[in-house]
């Protein structure tokens, strides 16, 4: 206990966890301040079934996309290994295969896109005027594929690198600029919901080519030129591959969970699916700001590893834990108080407001229960250990599997309780692998 009061008055520690972080957070925070204004803009018209096509659209396009997180991810531990060796030419090739890798999943999936939108919409089984919305949004959003994952690319780079204001001004101007956009789009030009969808792609486009700009002068501070040669040899690609293999799994699993979500809300009416979308962004606005602590985790954590330093990487836990519990119980007593003014912000729709306010209470205990989680998350990552990641999230889905079976028949409670079942399990599975890795120094190995 003295040890972990120490590390918590350690101030320098504080002052590098919140330089990484606050810049986090305030980009993060725009990231589901775009889903709150869709939800606004869209969910001020006059249908529920527009409000459901955003929300139906929106899950099927994430699907694709956050499965494909390990660009950022799998970027962010290697970029902050690298820099804690202080190796440049490294440095260089993880950027570039980061954004050769997202080029070339984006054709890949903008090719698969289309027939599994339908693939899933037949199980999802929509109204015929939800299906048709669903359908014009998603191929719209398809456009601005390649921009969003070149975007994870440069994000997890320079978040590795220790430059939070890079990742800053890729995400404030990504998301500051599809709101402008939506707002004029669907209010002022009324193109409605596919306008919602043409904001989303002009404005991933500009976020990503004001990252590649940003390289260059990054790059200055780290010399060292990139082994061309090195490109075209399996070897140079395996370690990045492999850790990226095992996010992929772990996102896949985790963006599944989410898209189940919506499927079942759209099987029990439009009101529940659109209902369902306004308190997942509250979740979204809670993540994205804890995410900010867990990326300051990640950049800390990898260098800390990069350079063997075991206190810093201890002292780096215990600062971003302690305000991580300090922000979640945060979060938890607004939605708790304040909750019905958050949904009544994003709609007019009484049918759907009247069904938000009913699931209100699981919304609230969400943070204190998935915190544990994003945290977790954020030393995996800085670690590279990709490996207990993705067997961390395939046992949750083993353990949930019963509990969800057993609580279909409660309808959307059901749906809500073995979702906080999941954020649990999660926690705790991936927390059961971190101890048994400190046990065994397993940190520094491998």
């Amino acid at each position: 206990m003295s040890n972990l009061i120490a590390d918590w008055r350690d101030r320098p520690t504080h002052r590098r966890v919140w330089a990484l972080a606050a810049p986090m957070i305030l980009s993060n925070i725009s990231v589901p301040l775009v889903a709150l204004v869709d939800s606004t803009v869209i969910g001020h018209l006059p249908h529920a079934h527009q409000l459901g096509a955003v929300a139906v659209g929106a899950s099927l396009y994430t699907f694709l996309a956050w499965a494909m997180g390990f660009l950022r991810m799998g970027s962010t531990g290697f970029a902050a290994q690298a820099s804690g060796r202080g190796d440049g030419a490294a440095l260089r090739q993880i950027l570039l295969q980061g954004l050769l890798l997202a080029m070339g999943l984006a054709i890949l999936l903008g090719a698969l896109g289309v027939p599994l939108s339908g693939v899933a919409l037949h199980f999802m089984q929509p109204s015929a005027a939800l299906d048709q919305l669903t359908r014009e949004f998603f191929h719209t959003r398809l456009f601005g594929l390649p921009a969003a994952l070149a975007s994870y690319a440069l994000v997890g780079w320079f978040l590795g690198t220790q430059n939070a204001r890079a990742p800053l001004a890729i995400l404030l101007s990504t998301n500051l600029v599809n709101i402008a956009l939506n707002l004029w789009f669907v209010l002022g030009l009324e193109w409605g919901v596919v306008g919602a969808a043409r904001a989303s792609v002009i404005a991933e486009w500009t976020g990503a080519l004001i990252g590649l700009f940003m390289t260059r002068k990054a790059l200055r501070a780290y010399p060292g030129h990139i082994a061309w040669a090195a490109l075209r040899l399996w070897q140079s690609w395996r370690p990045l591959l492999a850790v990226n293999r095992d996010i992929f799994i772990r996102s896949l699993a985790l963006q599944s969970v989410f898209f189940l979500i919506t499927v079942q809300g759209a099987r029990l009416g439009d009101a529940t699916v659109a209902a369902n979308a306004l308190l997942l962004n509250g979740l979204l606005l809670t993540a994205h700001a804890l995410d900010g602590l867990a990326h300051a985790v990640e950049a800390l954590c990898g260098h800390a590893i990069g350079a063997r330093d075991r206190q810093a990487l201890r002292r780096s836990l215990v600062v971003a834990c302690g305000w991580s519990l300090l922000a979640s119980l945060g979060f938890a007593l607004l939605f708790l108080f304040a909750g019905h003014l958050f949904i009544q912000m994003q709609t007019n729709i009484q049918s759907v407001r009247d069904t938000a306010f009913i699931y209100l209470p699981y919304l609230a205990a969400l943070p204190l229960i998935a915190v544990w989680s994003y945290l977790l998350d954020g030393l995996f990552i800085g670690a590279t250990r990709a490996r207990e990641m993705r067997n961390g999230m395939l046992l949750t889905m083993v353990l949930l599997l019963p509990f969800a079976w057993m609580l279909q028949g409660l309808g959307n409670h059901g749906l809500w309780i073995t979702f906080l079942l999941f954020m649990l399990l999660r926690s705790l599975t991936l927390g059961t692998f971190a101890w048994y890795l400190h046990k065994n120094d397993g940190w520094f190995k491998g």
